[in-house]
């Protein structure tokens, strides 16, 4: 297998003439730096060679992670970020996040590099200037037999496909977000760099370990004698260092950089507001009988602690300006930014064993919660809900615990029950809920091992039942049924008994910002050597951001439970309510023992073809060809009008 290599040719960063690349101010560049510091150095450290030795790759993280800011900073002009075709930018969807990573992963790749191919060195080849430590040997904490393991095998790839498999564990993107970004940092040929990449069985989860942390870090002395001979010299650097420092921030005249621009952090109006609990806005109770909008913008505020002054202030003050110890996480294309000015207040209460504090600013819902007795760790969840209807503001997960969840159900809801989606015929199980409108526990189908119940909840309101799914995230998926162009609730015997088959596959749509999948029955197909009649599904999941939909076309013979995946895709058409149409295929073992390559497209489909490992056409959507076992076929069909519909891959 070749290795990939980087920085051959021109940056995209060259061009920032394209339109369609964002722009992103220099403040606010800065602040994704100093918000997610520690990420970014934990990604330089494990991009960078393992031959620096730990503690050159450690301080070379640091500076790499330092340098990522643009050098001009010029009021009122932007920063070009290099695109990253719509996908995850990082942490909420942040450019700013985006752009300094590109400039770190960049940097670390460019370490990397031999001297020799280059004809004078980077400066990210050579050791960094500052940080400097004198006198001590600095390294991350000595992880266990896993993560010396996985070093160990890190350190065999080239530096591209190191830099692949971390963007997948780490910085959590699917291969084609990895791909652009790849790309974007110069990398020749970021399809070796992923298939490299794939060498590695370990765990994506060790790459977040002790281990891998540059800014958790043991020290031990240098050489001693050495240290002694050179204390003077150290000494005379550090004071003209000093007194130039000292020199150049003496005040001159005229504007600084900023212009007439407030320091970073000054108070101003907007920002006190946004932060003072007594601006906070509440809904009258009764405002989601009246108004025209039925949303998240009618809930009232509950709970019992909503006259906590306190603790809404702890959240807006932590919501604004997360430390360190705070776990923040957001869904892609969700701003984690501070409130835009007084938010609304939907909950404040105790669930479990914390004190959670529910907000929302008109694009995002934001879950703070805190530790009952005022010890331990504080989480802050961001959840983009934009554009929410009443079906899609139905709950919000008010709280986990033990793979259970609770969720704060709208004040439109009439009924809530628990629908295990594996078993269709059984009835509902009660589900009760507070005077606040919390609901009892309900185990989460968002679990790793074998898929034997899913749990769903179920929303009874005036006019529909509804069904919804916890994917991990703080809004569950509404799930629908039917033709992508009119989907309906799950709310029948029939629509149930669909989803039974495609149950233990939500996981596999999950943990992208989703906001609705729907399941279709698209085809169905009388087998060969009469084994039965086989019926093809489509499910989708769709984002609130609109972008990073996913697709899975899926196999049902007769007699199984649970299909197979048949196909996936990311950001495509199918299956969607833009183009209501799929083609989709597998090799499957009859009965008998014999191999057929079987084929599938949605009733506007008129002729299927098969290339490559298996060659054959048919009249109509559906496809049986015979093969051998382990052959590959390229389908292709035709609609009535001729157009052309690729295999779903």
């Amino acid at each position: 297998m070749s290795s990939p290599d980087v920085a051959t040719r021109p940056s995209p960063e060259s061009d920032p003439s394209d339109p369609s690349d964002p722009t992103v101010d220099v403040e606010q560049a800065e602040a994704a730096l100093v918000e997610h510091y520690p990420r970014l150095v934990r990604l330089g450290y494990l991009v960078l060679p393992p031959s620096l030795g730990r503690n050159r790759r450690v301080l070379t993280a640091h500076s790499l992670t330092q340098r990522a800011l643009p050098r001009g900073r010029v009021t009122g002009e932007g920063v070009t970020v290099p695109g990253q075709g719509g996908g995850p930018q990082g942490p909420g969807g942040d450019p700013g996040y985006a752009y300094v990573r590109l400039r770190v992963l960049r940097g670390a790749l460019r370490a990397g590099l031999p001297p020799r191919r280059i004809a004078w060195p980077r400066r990210a080849q050579l050791p960094p200037l500052l940080p400097q430590v004198w006198g001590l040997s600095l390294f991350p904490r000595s992880g266990g037999a896993d993560e010396l393991a996985l070093d160990q095998q890190l350190s065999t790839l080239s530096g591209p496909a190191r830099a692949a498999f971390v963007l997948r564990g780490l910085e959590r993107l699917p291969d084609t977000e990895v791909h652009r970004l790849l790309d974007a940092a110069g990398v020749v040929d970021p399809h070796a760099a992923l298939d490299e990449a794939d060498d590695i069985e370990a765990p994506y989860a060790l790459l977040r370990s002790p281990e891998f942390d540059p800014c958790s870090l043991q020290a031990r002395p240098t050489d001693l004698m050495r240290r002694r001979q050179h204390t003077k010299a150290a000494l005379a650097a550090t004071a003209a260092v000093l007194v130039c420092g000292a020199l150049l921030g003496l005040p001159g005249d005229g504007w600084g950089p900023d212009g007439a621009a407030a320091p970073p952090y000054a108070k101003n109006p907007a920002a006190e507001a946004a932060l003072d609990p007594a601006k906070l806005t509440t809904a009258p109770n009764a405002a989601w009988q009246d108004s025209s909008r039925t949303d998240f913008s009618v809930w009232p505020a509950r709970g019992s602690l909503t006259d906590d002054k306190e603790l809404l202030r702890r959240a807006l003050a932590v919501w604004a300006r997360p430390g360190e110890s705070v776990q923040v996480s957001a869904t892609p294309g969700t701003p984690s930014g501070a409130p835009p000015g007084p938010a609304q207040l939907l909950y404040a209460g105790e669930v479990d064993q914390a004190r959670v504090v529910l907000l929302y600013d008109g694009l995002r819902i934001v879950r703070y919660a805190e530790p009952r007795g005022g010890k331990g760790g504080v989480a802050l969840d961001f959840a983009r809900v934009d554009g929410a209807d009443k079906a899609g503001s139905g709950a919000v997960v008010a709280g986990r615990q033990n793979g259970n969840v609770r969720y704060l159900t709208a004040p439109w809801v009439r009924g809530t029950a628990v629908r295990d989606l594996l078993t269709p015929d059984a009835g509902p199980k009660t589900l009760k809920r507070a005077a606040d409108g919390v609901t009892d526990p309900l185990a989460s189908p968002v679990r790793e091992g074998e898929c034997r119940t899913v749990n769903t909840l179920e929303l009874r309101d005036a006019t529909a039942t509804r069904l919804l799914a916890d994917l991990g995230e703080l809004t569950p998926a509404q799930l629908t049924w039917g033709r992508p162009e009119s989907p309906r609730d799950v709310s029948t015997a029939k629509a149930r008994a669909s989803w039974s088959g495609t149950a233990c596959l939500l996981p596999a749509v999950g943990s992208g910002g989703v906001r609705t999948v729907n399941s279709w029955p698209y085809s169905y197909q009388r087998l060969p050597e009469a084994n039965g009649t086989a019926t093809w599904k489509c499910t989708r999941a769709e984002t609130w951001r609109g972008t990073g939909s996913r697709t899975l076309a899926q196999f049902h013979p007769p007699g199984s439970e649970s299909g197979a995946i048949a196909a996936k895709a990311e950001n495509s058409p199918a299956c969607g309510a833009r183009s209501a149409r799929v083609l989709a295929g597998v090799l499957w073992k009859s009965t008998g023992g014999s191999w057929y390559v079987l084929a599938a497209g949605s009733k506007d489909v008129t002729s299927v073809t098969a290339t490559g490992g298996a060659k054959g056409s048919a009249r109509g959507n559906v496809l049986a060809v015979p093969a051998e076992e382990g052959a590959r076929a390229e389908l292709t069909g035709r609609l009535a009008d001729g157009t052309e519909v690729k295999g779903l891959r």
